[in-house]
């Protein structure tokens, strides 16, 4: 890689191909087993485990993410400015993980506090690069 940037865009794009990959993974296993038709899936897995509701909303939240987070970085290395995302890229980078790590786990208060946390972070750095970018 030739930046962090570069790095925590790759990384961000591997974390979103990870979640929608478990998710295929347990999805093509209830077709296997015979629990659930190959078209019975619904896109939020609303009919499915509560993990598997979370798993659908991470992932989704990932490809919201994706667009104005990575989009920053892929500007600041098209435009050879990576300095002004470097210093934070893995910052958001861990934000993100972080984030969808507490969505699988729980739904708790606390849980939701800190993943709520979590993407304040990110939108932290998101504003910051946007404003830097644009100066």
């Amino acid at each position: 890689m030739t930046s962090t940037t570069a790095l925590a865009l790759a990384g961000f794009i591997a974390w979103t191909l990870f979640l929608l990959a478990l998710m295929e993974g347990i999805r093509s296993k209830m077709v296997l087993a015979r629990q659930v038709p190959a078209n019975g899936f619904r896109p939020d897995n609303s009919n499915l485990s509560p993990f598997m509701q979370r798993l659908a909303r991470a992932h989704a939240n990932c490809l919201e993410g994706l667009p104005i987070f990575g989009g920053l970085m892929l500007l600041a290395l098209a435009t050879n400015r990576a300095a002004v995302t470097d210093p934070l890229a893995l910052w958001l980078l861990g934000a993100r993980i972080v984030q969808s790590s507490l969505h699988l786990w729980s739904l708790s208060e606390v849980a939701v506090t800190l993943r709520f946390t979590a993407f304040v972070v990110q939108m932290a750095i998101g504003v910051w690069w946007a404003v830097r970018l644009l100066a």
